[in-house]
């Protein structure tokens, strides 16, 4: 008979072939969120696009995931995680066939709809690797497959170096490469006998809803949502205002922004195993403080102040310098890293039966503000002309979320440590 250690060596060797996989996977996939936010560029240019179809362009990806990322987890825990991610591989590899041949305005529309497969590859992937892990290390393991959102940042590098090498033709390329070589290294390396499958699994939303903790789950979807929201939404703006705030070209301004996103994204690892160690409630709450002590210096817009003297107007100039800004901002991204992976180990591992579902709920409710928010954005900036308001906006929403959370956690623990009826 198999042993209790016998069984968790086998997980371990399985989660030690899985994780790796699903990571490269996801960081593919992430980076598919982002390739209109540098390419779009180029294609502006190139096919004379206006506000709105830009806007568009940008925004097709969030959208198809919020909509695909619940179904996309009742799929994987109904048939599979391994095939769900499978057929989204295949379909982004597509979306990169119709980049490299299409040059109209609706092929590349539709290619944009299509990269939203990303988040059906990311409820699948969080069933996935659950499914191979125990709880004591949910945390770190969540943590190291959030971290493949670095991706999203590899496109400010790699779109400007193949537009000045050859072509930004050449990226969807590059990207087809490696998802032909993750497709078939997943087809390879993992057991066509998904275990975590389960034709009798529930797929009625209704039904899905009632076995989660209601309140508080809803709560911590929330927070999740606002917070890894805003970090996309922050990806997708912050190579715009770098280029303006600073005077540099489009690709300086893309290149500084990956400062931003893969410490964020990496931070995951790091917040997922102090969530283990120390608990998902108090890391949250200390990295939303750090947070917004980020965002209040960054919110502060270049300013003069005069001053009326004795004898003449003392004139005092304040303007955080680049390497100033560029601190805070790594210490932002570093601090929401390690807020997104607590809030996701917390309300994974409070529903675990529908861990697929809330992973959906999760992705529904980021991809929503991360739509969102760039046209909060845009209309700030137009009615205030003031570009370093979009850090205001995002401290507002994370000092919300920093009262509401205290609070709830504060009667979440009386009702742990009290008796009923006391």
């Amino acid at each position: 008979m198999e042993s209790e250690a016998d069984r968790t060596d086998e997980r371990l060797a399985s989660l030690a072939v899985v994780l790796p996989l699903a990571v490269a996977g996801f960081v593919i996939a992430a980076g598919c969120w982002t390739l209109f936010a540098v390419v779009g560029v180029h294609l502006r240019s190139e096919l004379n696009l206006g506000n709105l179809q830009f806007g568009f362009l940008l925004a097709m990806p969030m959208a198809v995931s919020a909509a695909l990322a619940v179904p996309a987890g009742l799929a994987a825990q109904k048939f599979g995680a391994r095939r769900v991610m499978l057929i989204c591989l295949a379909g982004l590899a597509a979306c990169m066939v119709i980049l490299l041949t299409t040059d109209t305005f609706p092929g590349y529309l539709v290619a944009a709809g299509g990269l939203g497969l990303a988040g059906g590859f990311y409820s699948a992937g969080l069933q996935f690797v659950t499914s191979h892990c125990e709880s004591s290390r949910l945390g770190l393991v969540l943590g190291v497959f959030g971290a493949g959102v670095t991706g999203a940042g590899f496109n400010y590098y790699l779109v400007p170096l193949f537009h000045q090498a050859f072509s930004w033709h050449g990226v969807p390329l590059a990207y087809l490469i490696v998802l032909a070589l993750v497709l078939a290294l997943l087809l390879i390396l993992t057991d066509p006998e998904d275990a975590a499958a389960d034709p009798a699994a529930e797929t009625s939303v209704r039904v899905l809803l009632r076995q989660m903790k209601h309140r508080r789950a809803w709560q911590l979807c929330g927070y999740f949502g606002v917070v890894a929201g805003s970090f996309f939404a922050l990806a997708l703006w912050l190579p715009d205002y770098l280029s303006a705030q600073f005077a540099l070209p489009v690709d300086s301004g893309a290149r500084l922004a990956q400062w931003f996103v893969i410490p964020g994204a990496l931070a995951q690892i790091v917040g997922g195993g102090l969530s283990d160690r120390y608990g998902s409630a108090r890391v949250v709450s200390r990295a939303l403080m750090v947070c917004l002590v980020a965002l209040f210096l960054l919110s502060y817009p270049p300013m003069t102040l005069f001053i009326q003297g004795v004898d003449a107007t003392i004139r005092v100039e304040f303007a955080l310098p680049m390497p100033v800004e560029g601190f805070f901002i790594v210490t932002l991204g570093l601090a929401m890293g390690c807020t997104m992976a607590s809030l996701q180990r917390m309300v994974i591992i409070e529903n675990r039966p529908v861990a697929a579902f809330v992973a959906g709920l999760l992705l529904v409710g980021a991809c929503s503000v991360a739509f969102v928010l760039p046209v909060i954005f845009s209309s700030v900036n137009h009615w205030l002309g003031v570009r370093s308001a979009v850090f205001m906006i995002i401290f507002l929403l994370l000092i919300s979320c920093l009262f509401l959370f205290a609070r709830e956690s504060r009667r979440h623990e009386r009702e742990s440590l009290l008796h009923p009826g006391i």
